[in-house]
């Protein structure tokens, strides 16, 4: 059996997710439009700023989420949690603006409502009832 005994760290936090998107402004868009994110940081690099860093989070969340082209291969496949403290009234919200659900609201025994959907590049998106304080 492995030890699972936590070692002495300085990691405090999971700050960015990163999902691979096939257009970076395209992506932006539809977070901000759809779901309500605003841009974090949106940085050019590289010798003569071939390369781009953008994120994008919900107002006042500290986590972010990094929309990246694909690295060689094709976009999407990732997945995250976002947490709502109303996800019926977010469900209705984003039925509202025409998101497509992959799975509608759903609650099972030991676990929290929740709801699913896709980014337009097929990253996974949970849509999760925040857990109680």
């Amino acid at each position: 059996m492995a030890d699972n005994t936590p070692t002495a760290s300085t990691l405090t936090n999971i700050g960015v997710t990163m999902f691979t998107v096939s257009d970076v402004d395209a992506a932006t868009a539809w977070y901000c439009e759809k779901l309500g994110f605003q841009v974090c940081a949106d940085v050019r690099f590289g010798e003569n700023g071939e390369n781009r860093w953008l994120e994008v989070a919900p107002p006042g969340s500290n986590g972010r989420l990094s929309l990246n082209p694909p690295m060689g291969n094709q976009p999407g496949g990732g997945s995250i949690g976002i947490d709502s403290s109303d996800v019926m009234g977010e469900f209705g919200r984003l039925q509202a603006l025409g998101v497509a659900i992959d799975m509608p609201p759903m609650q099972t025994p030991g676990a929290p409502l929740l709801f699913m959907l896709s980014d337009p590049d097929g990253n996974h998106i949970a849509v999760v009832e925040t857990p109680p304080a």
